[in-house]
């Protein structure tokens, strides 16, 4: 018997659910121009700092049939992630460092694509329709499809907000050529609420539905390649990967639940890992202690960057001897990034420090380190 188009939806529907996904939706395979006006008046503001690779697939980005001019429709795709615990009660915890939550186990990409495969295999099995997946690394503005596709809207912190998982959806998208009945895009529920702009520690939206990415904790404990700018190093506090204090403000939270893929659960060690034993760790042991997880691709240096910084914004004097260990660094990154946390700590010892490391520094940076501090 021939499958109408309403079959056809409601098999996709019931794929998604078995292959663990939490929310899908169906969206044409189109943006309107109001979405590419949007993405070049952030990138000519330069607000994606060094993420090059969003101006150098703009294009792209903005017409998801550029990627593939076959594709018809987008089948959007949410997997929850939803924590047991408040994020942010662990800021509170300043020897502690705070991963943001989706950093807590395995890496995302990994399990969403495999699931995506599997449940685009199936469709094009049972259909004979071509089919093509995605997850965060091509040029695909998820969020945009993912409103359009009626699973969220994007709110004033220009994330996606669902009614029923709140701020914690994972996003994967599945291009197709054929052709489904779109679905009702989500309305926006933010209403008078500015929770997530209020809480930003680094004011890094210059206006509701505006990101200034240069200044994010997540784009500088993450994607940000040098030095953290000294102005915003205090707002950092604890947190050493990511931020999601916009995310956990969120009013919608209150219908969240807690991510029932196994995967996305913390690993007891990285919910709220000391600070001094992150330190320690050399490149090595950083591979390991971070294999198979998203924090692996920062690398070591910056990630131990990230760990300096909240180590001088602790207050505990007794992680001043961490700090002075990697003032030898072989790093110039970390080095600087110690020079700050020990000026922090211990800045009645700061020009001793300083005689007895800086005598042989050829690093214009972590000079500038230590000239700040003294």
């Amino acid at each position: 018997m021939t499958k109408t188009a309403d079959d056809i939806a409601a098999r996709i529907r019931a794929l998604a659910g078995e292959c663990g996904f939490d929310a899908v939706g169906f969206t044409p395979a189109a943006l309107p121009d109001s979405f590419r006006e949007r993405l070049m008046r952030f990138l000519a503001l330069g607000r994606h700092g060094e993420m090059g690779w969003l101006e150098a697939r703009a294009g792209e980005r903005a017409h998801p049939q550029s990627l593939w001019k076959d594709a018809k429709s987008v089948i959007m795709l949410g997997m929850n992630y939803g924590p047991d615990h408040d994020p942010m009660a662990a800021l509170e915890q300043k020897s502690s460092g705070v991963l943001s939550v989706y950093a807590h186990n395995r890496d995302y990409h990994d399990l969403v694509k495999k699931r995506l495969k599997r449940a685009a295999r199936a469709l094009a099995e049972e259909t004979g329709a071509e089919v093509k997946v995605f997850v965060d690394t091509a040029p695909v503005m998820e969020k945009p499809l993912a409103a359009r596709a009626g699973i969220g809207w994007q709110g004033k912190h220009t994330n996606l907000v669902s009614r029923e998982f709140g701020s914690w959806l994972f996003l994967g998208a599945i291009f197709t050529t054929l052709e489904l009945a779109p679905d009702e895009a989500e309305r926006d529920h933010c209403g008078t609420c500015r929770n997530c702009l209020d809480i930003c520690p680094t004011n890094a939206f210059p206006a509701p539905y505006q990101l200034d990415a240069t200044r994010c904790i997540s784009y500088l404990t993450i994607e940000h390649q040098g030095p953290i700018p000294r102005e915003l190093r205090k707002a950092m506090g604890n947190r050493i990967y990511g931020c999601d204090d916009c995310l956990a403000v969120c009013p919608w939270n209150k219908f969240a639940q807690r991510a029932r893929e196994s995967a996305f659960h913390a690993r007891e060690d990285l919910s709220r890992p000391l600070l001094s034993e992150l330190a320690g760790l050399d490149d090595a042991a950083f591979r390991t202690k971070f294999s198979g997880s998203p924090v692996k691709r920062t690398g070591r240096n910056r990630f131990v960057r990230n760990v300096l910084i909240a180590i001088g914004n602790s207050g505990d004097e007794r992680l001043s001897d961490c700090a002075e260990t990697l003032i030898e660094d072989e790093s110039p990154l970390v080095r600087g990034a110690a020079v700050w946390a020990l000026a922090q700590l211990r800045p009645g010892d700061i020009e001793d420090l300083r005689a007895r490391y800086h005598a042989q520094e050829d690093d214009a940076e972590v000079r500038a380190e230590w000239e700040a501090a003294g």
